[in-house]
């Protein structure tokens, strides 16, 4: 799914960019050389990034 349509960002680079590290929006879009242009994005990007770094937590919690 288009998460960004000026910058032509789907949702799996916006989860990459969460599981590389970033952890609001503009790291993400630091981590894929973009930046945010309209805006509309913005909400979107930050719930994928919020469910993949619940994910990564709950990896973290079931592997201790």
């Amino acid at each position: 799914m288009v998460v960004c349509v000026c910058n032509a960002l789907r949702e799996e680079d916006v989860r990459a960019a969460a599981r590389g590290g970033a952890a609001t929006v503009c790291q993400a879009y630091r981590a894929l050389d973009r930046q945010p242009k309209c805006g509309q994005c913005v909400c979107y990007a930050r719930e994928i990034i919020d469910a993949e770094r619940a994910a990564a937590m709950d990896e973290t919690r079931a592997a201790a």
